[in-house]
Protein backbone atom coordinates (compact mmCIF):
# COMPACT_ATOMS: atom_id res chain seq x y z
CA UNK A 1 0.00 0.00 0.00
CA UNK A 2 1.37 3.40 -0.98
CA UNK A 3 1.96 6.12 1.61
CA UNK A 4 -0.56 8.95 1.88
CA UNK A 5 1.10 11.94 0.18
CA UNK A 6 -1.46 14.71 -0.17
CA UNK A 7 -4.73 15.66 1.52
CA UNK A 8 -7.35 17.82 -0.21
CA UNK A 9 -9.38 20.07 2.12
CA UNK A 10 -12.69 21.56 0.97
CA UNK A 11 -14.81 23.91 3.07
CA UNK A 12 -18.52 23.79 2.27
CA UNK A 13 -22.00 24.39 3.61
CA UNK A 14 -25.26 23.19 2.07
CA UNK A 15 -24.20 23.39 -1.57
CA UNK A 16 -24.68 19.74 -2.47
CA UNK A 17 -24.93 20.11 -6.26
CA UNK A 18 -21.66 22.06 -6.48
CA UNK A 19 -19.91 19.79 -3.98
CA UNK A 20 -20.93 16.65 -5.87
CA UNK A 21 -19.39 17.95 -9.12
CA UNK A 22 -16.17 18.89 -7.32
CA UNK A 23 -15.87 15.46 -5.68
CA UNK A 24 -16.47 13.73 -9.04
CA UNK A 25 -13.54 15.67 -10.49
CA UNK A 26 -11.35 14.67 -7.54
CA UNK A 27 -12.46 11.06 -7.92
CA UNK A 28 -11.01 11.15 -11.45
CA UNK A 29 -7.52 12.24 -10.37
CA UNK A 30 -4.79 10.26 -12.13
CA UNK A 31 -2.71 10.12 -8.97
CA UNK A 32 -2.76 6.66 -7.37
CA UNK A 33 -5.86 6.60 -5.18
CA UNK A 34 -3.89 5.34 -2.17
CA UNK A 35 -1.74 8.47 -2.25
CA UNK A 36 -4.44 11.06 -1.52
CA UNK A 37 -7.50 11.70 0.59
CA UNK A 38 -10.31 14.27 0.36
CA UNK A 39 -11.57 15.94 3.53
CA UNK A 40 -14.86 17.83 3.25
CA UNK A 41 -15.43 20.16 6.19
CA UNK A 42 -18.87 21.68 6.68
CA UNK A 43 -19.08 25.11 8.28
CA UNK A 44 -21.66 23.88 10.78
CA UNK A 45 -23.86 20.75 10.96
CA UNK A 46 -24.93 19.84 7.44
CA UNK A 47 -26.59 16.49 6.76
CA UNK A 48 -26.95 17.35 3.07
CA UNK A 49 -23.19 17.60 2.54
CA UNK A 50 -22.59 14.53 4.71
CA UNK A 51 -24.87 12.49 2.43
CA UNK A 52 -22.99 13.69 -0.66
CA UNK A 53 -19.65 12.59 0.77
CA UNK A 54 -21.09 9.13 1.57
CA UNK A 55 -21.75 8.70 -2.18
CA UNK A 56 -17.97 8.79 -2.74
CA UNK A 57 -16.98 6.56 0.17
CA UNK A 58 -13.94 4.52 -0.85
CA UNK A 59 -11.82 3.07 1.91
CA UNK A 60 -12.07 6.22 4.05
CA UNK A 61 -10.44 8.32 1.28
CA UNK A 62 -13.39 10.73 1.18
CA UNK A 63 -14.08 11.97 4.70
CA UNK A 64 -16.71 14.31 6.11
CA UNK A 65 -16.05 16.54 9.10
CA UNK A 66 -18.22 19.27 10.57
CA UNK A 67 -17.77 22.28 12.82
CA UNK A 68 -20.14 22.36 15.78
CA UNK A 69 -21.41 25.78 14.65
CA UNK A 70 -20.94 28.20 11.76
CA UNK A 71 -17.58 29.95 12.11
CA UNK A 72 -16.58 30.59 8.51
CA UNK A 73 -14.46 28.87 5.84
CA UNK A 74 -11.17 29.79 7.53
CA UNK A 75 -12.12 27.82 10.64
CA UNK A 76 -13.40 24.95 8.50
CA UNK A 77 -10.12 24.73 6.57
CA UNK A 78 -8.10 24.78 9.77
CA UNK A 79 -10.16 21.90 11.14
CA UNK A 80 -9.55 20.05 7.87
CA UNK A 81 -5.77 20.35 7.67
CA UNK A 82 -5.33 19.64 11.37
CA UNK A 83 -7.11 16.31 10.79
CA UNK A 84 -5.26 15.50 7.54
CA UNK A 85 -3.08 12.42 7.30
CA UNK A 86 -0.70 13.64 4.58
CA UNK A 87 2.27 16.04 4.88
CA UNK A 88 1.06 18.17 1.94
CA UNK A 89 -2.33 19.91 2.08
CA UNK A 90 -4.12 21.08 -1.08
CA UNK A 91 -7.02 23.51 -0.79
CA UNK A 92 -9.84 24.00 -3.26
CA UNK A 93 -13.42 25.27 -3.07
CA UNK A 94 -16.64 23.31 -3.41
CA UNK A 95 -17.51 25.12 -6.66
CA UNK A 96 -14.36 24.17 -8.59
CA UNK A 97 -13.49 21.35 -11.00
CA UNK A 98 -9.85 20.28 -10.53
CA UNK A 99 -8.04 18.98 -13.60
CA UNK A 100 -7.32 15.23 -13.52
CA UNK A 101 -3.59 15.90 -13.10
CA UNK A 102 -4.01 18.63 -10.48
CA UNK A 103 -2.61 16.64 -7.59
CA UNK A 104 0.17 15.09 -9.68
CA UNK A 105 1.49 18.51 -10.63
CA UNK A 106 1.37 19.84 -7.08
CA UNK A 107 3.16 16.80 -5.71
CA UNK A 108 5.77 16.99 -8.44
CA UNK A 109 6.99 20.34 -7.10
CA UNK A 110 6.82 19.63 -3.39
CA UNK A 111 9.45 18.72 -0.84
CA UNK A 112 7.25 17.87 2.13
CA UNK A 113 10.15 17.96 4.55
CA UNK A 114 10.34 21.76 4.16
CA UNK A 115 7.92 24.66 4.76
CA UNK A 116 6.64 25.36 1.24
CA UNK A 117 3.52 26.72 -0.43
CA UNK A 118 2.18 26.48 -3.97
CA UNK A 119 -0.37 28.33 -6.04
CA UNK A 120 -1.94 26.84 -9.15
CA UNK A 121 -3.83 28.23 -12.09
CA UNK A 122 -7.55 29.05 -12.00
CA UNK A 123 -9.61 29.17 -15.20
CA UNK A 124 -12.97 30.96 -15.12
CA UNK A 125 -15.10 30.25 -18.23
CA UNK A 126 -17.17 33.28 -19.26
CA UNK A 127 -18.78 35.05 -22.19
CA UNK A 128 -16.95 37.71 -24.20
CA UNK A 129 -19.01 40.32 -22.37
CA UNK A 130 -19.71 38.79 -18.94
CA UNK A 131 -21.90 40.20 -16.22
CA UNK A 132 -20.28 42.33 -13.54
CA UNK A 133 -20.45 39.34 -11.14
CA UNK A 134 -18.82 37.05 -13.68
CA UNK A 135 -16.06 39.58 -14.33
CA UNK A 136 -15.36 39.87 -10.60
CA UNK A 137 -15.17 36.09 -10.30
CA UNK A 138 -12.74 36.06 -13.24
CA UNK A 139 -10.36 38.02 -11.03
CA UNK A 140 -9.41 34.62 -9.58
CA UNK A 141 -7.43 34.02 -12.77
CA UNK A 142 -4.95 36.77 -11.96
CA UNK A 143 -4.93 36.53 -8.14
CA UNK A 144 -1.59 35.62 -6.59
CA UNK A 145 -2.87 33.12 -4.01
CA UNK A 146 -6.44 31.85 -3.59
CA UNK A 147 -7.98 28.91 -1.75
CA UNK A 148 -9.59 27.76 -4.99
CA UNK A 149 -6.17 26.37 -5.93
CA UNK A 150 -3.28 26.36 -3.50
CA UNK A 151 -1.28 23.95 -1.38
CA UNK A 152 0.96 24.13 1.68
CA UNK A 153 3.10 21.62 3.48
CA UNK A 154 1.96 20.96 7.02
CA UNK A 155 5.25 22.43 8.16
CA UNK A 156 4.35 25.73 6.46
CA UNK A 157 0.86 25.83 7.95
CA UNK A 158 2.21 25.13 11.43
CA UNK A 159 4.89 27.81 11.03
CA UNK A 160 2.37 30.53 10.13
CA UNK A 161 -0.51 29.33 12.28
CA UNK A 162 -2.88 28.37 9.47
CA UNK A 163 -5.87 30.56 8.61
CA UNK A 164 -6.88 33.47 10.82
CA UNK A 165 -10.39 32.52 11.95
CA UNK A 166 -11.37 36.14 12.52
CA UNK A 167 -11.97 36.23 8.74
CA UNK A 168 -15.39 34.65 9.21
CA UNK A 169 -16.57 35.12 5.62
CA UNK A 170 -15.01 34.01 2.33
CA UNK A 171 -12.98 37.19 1.89
CA UNK A 172 -9.29 38.05 2.46
CA UNK A 173 -8.58 34.90 4.48
CA UNK A 174 -6.47 33.54 1.62
CA UNK A 175 -4.55 36.83 1.28
CA UNK A 176 -3.92 36.75 5.02
CA UNK A 177 -2.40 33.27 4.74
CA UNK A 178 -0.31 34.40 1.76
CA UNK A 179 1.01 37.42 3.64
CA UNK A 180 1.89 35.28 6.67
CA UNK A 181 3.81 32.90 4.43
CA UNK A 182 5.72 35.84 2.95
CA UNK A 183 6.37 37.22 6.43
CA UNK A 184 7.83 33.86 7.46
CA UNK A 185 9.99 33.77 4.30
CA UNK A 186 8.26 30.58 3.19
CA UNK A 187 8.54 30.26 -0.60
CA UNK A 188 5.33 30.31 -2.66
CA UNK A 189 5.86 28.54 -5.98
CA UNK A 190 3.61 29.12 -8.99
CA UNK A 191 2.58 25.80 -10.61
CA UNK A 192 0.87 26.80 -13.87
CA UNK A 193 -0.02 23.26 -14.93
CA UNK A 194 -1.87 22.58 -11.65
CA UNK A 195 -5.25 23.71 -12.98
CA UNK A 196 -8.74 24.01 -11.56
CA UNK A 197 -11.72 25.31 -13.50
CA UNK A 198 -13.99 27.66 -11.56
CA UNK A 199 -17.39 27.96 -13.27
CA UNK A 200 -19.37 31.06 -12.32
CA UNK A 201 -22.43 29.99 -10.40
CA UNK A 202 -25.75 31.73 -10.88
CA UNK A 203 -26.14 34.90 -8.81
CA UNK A 204 -29.29 36.78 -7.90
CA UNK A 205 -29.98 40.22 -9.37
CA UNK A 206 -28.18 42.88 -7.39
CA UNK A 207 -25.87 40.44 -5.61
CA UNK A 208 -23.04 43.00 -5.59
CA UNK A 209 -24.92 44.90 -2.87
CA UNK A 210 -24.75 41.93 -0.49
CA UNK A 211 -21.08 41.44 -1.36
CA UNK A 212 -20.14 44.81 0.14
CA UNK A 213 -20.36 43.45 3.70
CA UNK A 214 -17.18 41.48 3.05
CA UNK A 215 -15.17 44.70 2.80
CA UNK A 216 -15.17 44.99 6.59
CA UNK A 217 -12.33 42.42 6.53
CA UNK A 218 -10.20 44.78 4.46
CA UNK A 219 -9.58 46.69 7.69
CA UNK A 220 -8.38 43.57 9.52
CA UNK A 221 -6.00 42.64 6.72
CA UNK A 222 -4.72 46.22 6.51
CA UNK A 223 -4.15 46.33 10.27
CA UNK A 224 -2.05 43.18 10.13
CA UNK A 225 -0.10 43.94 6.95
CA UNK A 226 -0.36 47.66 6.04
CA UNK A 227 2.66 47.72 3.70
CA UNK A 228 1.84 44.52 1.78
CA UNK A 229 -1.84 45.51 1.65
CA UNK A 230 -0.94 48.75 -0.14
CA UNK A 231 1.41 46.90 -2.50
CA UNK A 232 -0.89 44.01 -3.44
CA UNK A 233 -4.49 44.85 -2.61
CA UNK A 234 -5.34 48.56 -2.65
CA UNK A 235 -2.60 51.10 -3.48
CA UNK A 236 -4.78 54.06 -2.47
CA UNK A 237 -8.10 54.76 -0.74
CA UNK A 238 -11.32 54.55 -2.84
CA UNK A 239 -11.37 58.23 -3.74
CA UNK A 240 -14.26 57.83 -6.21
CA UNK A 241 -16.48 56.39 -3.47
CA UNK A 242 -15.54 59.22 -1.12
CA UNK A 243 -16.30 61.76 -3.84
CA UNK A 244 -19.76 60.26 -4.40
CA UNK A 245 -20.45 60.26 -0.67
CA UNK A 246 -19.33 63.88 -0.20
CA UNK A 247 -21.45 64.97 -3.17
CA UNK A 248 -24.52 63.25 -1.72
CA UNK A 249 -23.94 64.84 1.69
CA UNK A 250 -23.56 68.24 0.00
CA UNK A 251 -26.84 67.74 -1.88
CA UNK A 252 -28.72 66.68 1.26
CA UNK A 253 -27.24 69.53 3.30
CA UNK A 254 -28.32 72.09 0.72
CA UNK A 255 -31.80 70.57 0.56
CA UNK A 256 -32.26 70.45 4.36
CA UNK A 257 -31.03 73.99 5.13
CA UNK A 258 -32.58 75.56 2.06
CA UNK A 259 -29.53 76.47 -0.02
CA UNK A 260 -30.56 75.76 -3.64
CA UNK A 261 -27.12 76.39 -5.15
CA UNK A 262 -25.45 73.97 -2.73
CA UNK A 263 -28.20 71.44 -3.39
CA UNK A 264 -27.87 71.70 -7.17
CA UNK A 265 -24.06 71.61 -7.06
CA UNK A 266 -24.01 68.50 -4.86
CA UNK A 267 -26.68 66.82 -6.98
CA UNK A 268 -24.84 67.46 -10.24
CA UNK A 269 -21.50 66.19 -8.87
CA UNK A 270 -23.20 63.09 -7.42
CA UNK A 271 -24.90 62.39 -10.75
CA UNK A 272 -21.68 62.83 -12.73
CA UNK A 273 -19.57 60.64 -10.44
CA UNK A 274 -22.24 57.95 -10.20
CA UNK A 275 -22.61 57.94 -13.99
CA UNK A 276 -18.84 57.58 -14.27
CA UNK A 277 -19.01 54.53 -11.97
CA UNK A 278 -21.83 52.98 -14.02
CA UNK A 279 -19.92 53.47 -17.29
CA UNK A 280 -16.75 52.07 -15.71
CA UNK A 281 -18.56 48.91 -14.59
CA UNK A 282 -20.22 48.47 -18.00
CA UNK A 283 -17.04 49.02 -20.01
CA UNK A 284 -16.15 45.31 -20.22
CA UNK A 285 -19.43 43.76 -19.18
CA UNK A 286 -22.82 42.81 -20.61
CA UNK A 287 -24.93 45.52 -22.25
CA UNK A 288 -28.20 43.63 -21.92
CA UNK A 289 -30.98 45.92 -20.62
CA UNK A 290 -31.45 43.98 -17.37
CA UNK A 291 -27.73 44.13 -16.62
CA UNK A 292 -27.52 47.85 -17.42
CA UNK A 293 -30.43 48.48 -15.03
CA UNK A 294 -28.68 46.39 -12.37
CA UNK A 295 -25.46 48.40 -12.77
CA UNK A 296 -27.34 51.72 -12.48
CA UNK A 297 -29.22 50.60 -9.37
CA UNK A 298 -26.28 48.98 -7.57
CA UNK A 299 -23.88 51.82 -8.44
CA UNK A 300 -26.12 54.24 -6.53
CA UNK A 301 -25.74 52.11 -3.39
CA UNK A 302 -22.34 50.40 -3.54
CA UNK A 303 -20.10 53.40 -2.70
CA UNK A 304 -22.03 54.17 0.46
CA UNK A 305 -22.38 50.54 1.58
CA UNK A 306 -18.73 49.79 0.85
CA UNK A 307 -17.53 52.76 2.90
CA UNK A 308 -19.96 51.94 5.70
CA UNK A 309 -18.59 48.39 6.03
CA UNK A 310 -14.99 49.59 5.78
CA UNK A 311 -15.61 52.10 8.58
CA UNK A 312 -17.39 49.36 10.55
CA UNK A 313 -14.36 47.12 10.12
CA UNK A 314 -11.96 49.89 11.12
CA UNK A 315 -13.90 50.45 14.34
CA UNK A 316 -14.30 46.74 15.05
CA UNK A 317 -10.62 45.96 14.56
CA UNK A 318 -9.41 49.27 15.99
CA UNK A 319 -7.40 50.44 13.03
CA UNK A 320 -7.33 53.29 10.53
CA UNK A 321 -9.28 53.05 7.29
CA UNK A 322 -7.47 51.11 4.55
Amino acid sequence: MKRMQISVVIATYQRQALLRKCLKALQQQLLNKDCFEVIVVSDGPDEISADVVVEFEDGNRFRYLSLAEKRGPAAARNFGWLNARAPLIAFTDDDTLPNENWLNHLLGRADVSKPQAFTGRVIVPRFERPTDYELNTAGLETADFVTANCACTKAALIACGGFDERFSMAWREDSDLEFKLLQQNIPITKVDNAIVVHPVRAAKWGTSIDEQKKTLFNALLYKKFPKIYRERIQPKPPYLYYGILIALVTFLTGWVIGMPRTEIFGGIIWLLLTTFLVVKRLKQTSLKPAHILEMVYTSMLIPHLSLYWQWYGAIKYRTILP
